[in-house]
Formats: C-alpha cells, sequence, structure tokens
C-alpha cells in the first residue's frame, strides 16, 4: 500500500501555515491509488476540514497536532445528521462518509480550537438569538426548509448556527481508532453515525467541563461497537449512545445495537454512560463495565421523552465505581432539555399511544459502587402510559453526601415531576422493579415511590 508523509506535498508544521492544500492533495492522492497511510510528523499542522476515504490509515505520530482553523466560512455544507436530524449541517472537522477500512492511530492530537466557536455559541444563546443572521446561517435555513420544525437538543437548530464536530464517520464500515487525543471540539467530539463495526480504544477525550454541547462519544445509530480503555473529560455527556430524534429520526428507523464499553474512566461532564435523547430509532444490547465515573453529574444516565420515540431494551451496567455525581443512576422519561415545559411532553396524566412514544424495558445494573452522591441515591421516572419495566438492580451499594445542601430535583433534568426532598431512589412510574442486596446509605428512606 501506499506511504505518504504530509511533508512531500508541501506541508509546513511552524503553526501558521495553512496546510489545507497539501492535506487535501495527499488525501486524494490515497485515494486515487486505492488507499495507503498518511503519516503526520512532529509539530503543528494548522488545517481546514479534511475528509478521508476508504483503505486509508491516518497516523499521528507522538507530538503531532492537526489544529483545525475556527472560521466557520470554511466548514461548507455537507448531508449529516445533527442533534439526531438528518439534515445539512457544517463539515466536520475530520469526516468521512460512506467509506470503509479507515483507521486513524498514533500518540498526536486532533485539536478543534472550540474556544472561539463556544464563545459564539454562548453569545447567540445569551442574547438569545431566535432566527438565522449570518450569510452563513441563512444558507443553511435554505438548505433546510423544515429546520423550525425539527427538534433540536439547544446546540443552536433555531438559529441554524450548526457547528461541526471534531471527528464524525457518516455511514461507515470498518473503522479503528486507537491511541489518539481529540480535545476543544467545536460541537460533539467523536460522532460515528450509521456505522458499523468499530473500535475506539485508548482514546483521550478533552475538553472545558464548561465548553457548551462538547459529548465526548456519541455513538449513533451504529451496530457492533467497542469502546475500551478510553479517558474521557468534557462539557456534556461522556459516552452517549443515540439512534435519531423525533420524526425524521422515526423515519430513518435505524437502531443502535450491541454496543460495548468497557474500561473506561469518564470525569465531569454531565453523564458518564448514557443512553438517548435522541431514542427514535430504538437503542438495545448495551454492556458498559468495568468503568469509573469521577465526578460526572450523572454515573449511568438514559434520557427520553414523549415525542422522541424508540424502544430502549437490554440495557446491562456492571462493576462500575461512581464518585461524587449528583446522581449515579438516573432514568428519565421527561427530560426537558429543548423542549418548552408547557408541552404536554410533561404532563402526570396518561397520554395515548403513538409512534414516539418511547419505552425502556430490562435495564439491569449490578455491583455499582456509588459514594458521594449529591443530588439523590437514584431517580427513576417513567410515563404514565410507558412505565419503565424490568428494572433489576442487583450487588450494590449507594452512599448519598445529605450535606451537599443540592436539591433531589437536580437528579437529572426533568419538567412536569413534583419535587421531593429525600435523597433517596426514587421511583415513578415502574413496573416489574426487582432490588436485591442493595444497600442505600445516607437517607433516611432507602426507595421512595411518588
Amino acid at each position: 500500500m501506499t506511504e505518504y508523509n504530509i511533508t512531500s506535498f508541501g506541508g509546513c508544521p511552524d503553526g501558521i501555515f495553512d496546510n489545507s492544500a497539501a492535506f487535501n492533495n495527499v488525501l486524494q492522492a490515497l485515494k486515487d491509488s486505492g488507499g495507503g497511510t498518511l503519516h503526520v510528523g512532529k509539530g503543528t499542522w494548522r488545517t481546514g476540514p479534511l475528509e478521508l476515504f476508504s483503505n486509508t490509515t491516518l497516523v499521528l505520530e507522538e507530538g503531532a497536532v492537526i489544529s483545525f482553523i475556527p472560521e466557520p466560512e470554511r466548514y461548507r455544507p455537507v448531508w449529516t445528521r445533527w442533534e439526531g436530524v438528518e439534515c445539512y449541517a457544517m463539515h466536520p472537522c475530520v469526516f468521512a462518509t460512506g467509506q470503509e477500512n479507515i483507521t486513524i492511530t498514533g500518540k498526536g492530537v486532533l485539536d478543534g480550537n472550540g474556544q472561539e466557536w463556544w464563545g459564539i455559541a454562548r453569545e447567540k444563546k445569551e442574547r438569545p438569538q431566535k432566527q438565522p443572521e449570518t450569510k452563513l446561517e441563512q444558507e443553511f435555513a435554505l438548505l433546510n426548509p423544515n429546520y423550525k420544525d425539527q427538534p433540536g437538543g439547544g446546540g443552536g437548530r433555531a438559529y441554524q448556527f450548526l457547528r461541526p464536530p471534531l471527528l464524525q464517520l457518516f455511514n461507515c464500515s470498518n473503522v479503528r481508532l486507537e491511541g489518539i487525543t481529540l480535545q476543544n471540539s467545536p460541537f460533539w467530539t467523536l460522532h460515528p453515525v450509521y456505522c458499523t463495526n468499530v473500535v475506539i480504544f485508548g482514546l483521550f477525550i478533552s475538553n472545558p467541563h464548561d465548553a457548551p454541547n462538547t459529548d465526548g462519544i456519541d455513538i449513533d445509530s451504529c451496530e457492533n461497537v467497542l469502546v475500551e480503555n478510553c479517558h474521557v473529560s468534557v462539557g456534556d455527556d461522556g459516552i452517549a449512545i443515540k439512534s435519531g430524534s423525533g420524526e425524521d429520526g422515526i423515519r430513518a428507523g435505524k437502531p443502535c445495537r450491541q454496543i460495548r464499553v468497557q474500561g473506561c474512566t469518564v470525569e465531569k461532564g454531565h453523564g458518564g454512560i448514557v443512553i438517548g435523547s435522541e431514542t427514535a430509532g430504538g437503542i438495545f444490547d448495551v454492556l458498559a463495565e468495568d468503568c469509573i465515573f469521577k465526578g460526572t453529574d450523572r454515573g449511568i444516565r438514559i434520557k427520553t421523552r414523549r415525542g422522541r420515540g424508540g424502544q430502549i431494551e437490554n440495557l446491562e451496567f456492571r462493576n462500575l465505581i461512581m464518585e461524587d455525581n449528583l446522581c449515579p443512576l438516573a432514568i428519565n422519561m421527561f427530560y426537558c432539555c429543548g423542549a418548552d415545559p408547557s408541552s404536554p411532553y410533561f404532563s402526570q396524566e396518561a397520554q395515548p399511544l403513538d409512534s414516539a412514544t418511547p419505552s425502556i424495558r430490562n435495564v439491569s445494573a449490578c455491583k455499582i459502587r456509588a459514594t458521594g452522591c449529591r443530588a439523590s441515591a437514584g431517580f427513576v421516572a417513567g410515563l404514565p402510559e410507558s412505565p419503565v419495566e424490568g428494572l433489576s438492580i442487583q450487588n450494590s451499594e449507594f452512599a448519598t453526601d445529605e450535606q451537599s445542601g443540592i436539591s433531589a430535583d437536580e437528579s437529572d433534568m426533568f419538567f412536569g415531576i413534583p419535587s421531593v426532598a429525600e435523597k433517596s431512589i426514587r421511583l415513578l412510574n415502574v413496573k416489574n422493579a426487582a432490588f436485591h442486596d442493595v444497600k442505600v446509605k445516607g437517607p433516611a428512606e432507602a426507595f421512595i415511590y411518588r
């Protein structure tokens, strides 16, 4: 197979030179030759967005940093999925679509230079901006004529500032990512969509804890994925599993299944191992084991709501250590982010079942050790018309911090559920739950049912 070095195509790693042409030329040469390996050596390689093709191996040598230029106009529209909806959005910093046999390996870094992106996003949200304003946002509004009717998670769909993920693989197969560091992502960091046979091993993923919408790993409508020995510290959910949102996700009908997460550490962020909130295509057969969630808001987090749709079934969590979380186990079917609090989504009255009613069944947690739980020992809230069914917790221990001063209502983000004072494991609309050898230390009551 062909092997190239970026310097052979005029690249310069001084952190100033624009290497966009050099990268695009060498990647095109690899495509034309049927594939091969690109070696990126020590130094800072400043560039615009990149696209990878089949049978390509990208080797980032120790000390190598590919630094993406934070100029939105460079990130031209591509067809993708953004916050659970197929649409045109900004070209990811690194993108592959419809490709196979892609490897990215080494001890180097992909740096999204997200600081400027986050600043723009914060300013728009704080104003708040309610519609597209810039030329680029207006271009996206024309490309996505139904954007006003599409669900969002708070990232900026309403004004079409559709920030790029750092690394996105769209409809790809046989992918291996190993050893590299991903940092300072403009938006979601690593986002495989509609992919099969993916191995994510030994990655270091780092974004500031206040960086908006910077999930670590988002596995989206994929099949047969292994995430192993990764370290994630980000400004949103750590390792998330998704399958599309609302009507568009139901139309696409692509589930996430056969996902295994093992030996990973997640620090800070909103959740350790997360299911949803984009659940429309269904999520099945997930195993998370031998992980540590330290200082995350939630440990195990399952979130959806009416209108999101999807069956969530056969989730297993075992041998997890959680330290200083708000809530170690949150199963929430009243998830509120990006929604109107007056919506019937949050009614405590049973609503008619339809294709957009989510369901959660067969969730097992075993050998969970959680200490310093600041909001509560657990929060499980099903819908009255679609209860959480078949929850099993075994051989586990939860210890709350009764001096934290944080309300039990901070266990997860919800609307419509009455407040409680106790930091117990709270269960609402739960069917066929089983608890064996479960210890809850701190609150006066181990479980409350309301």
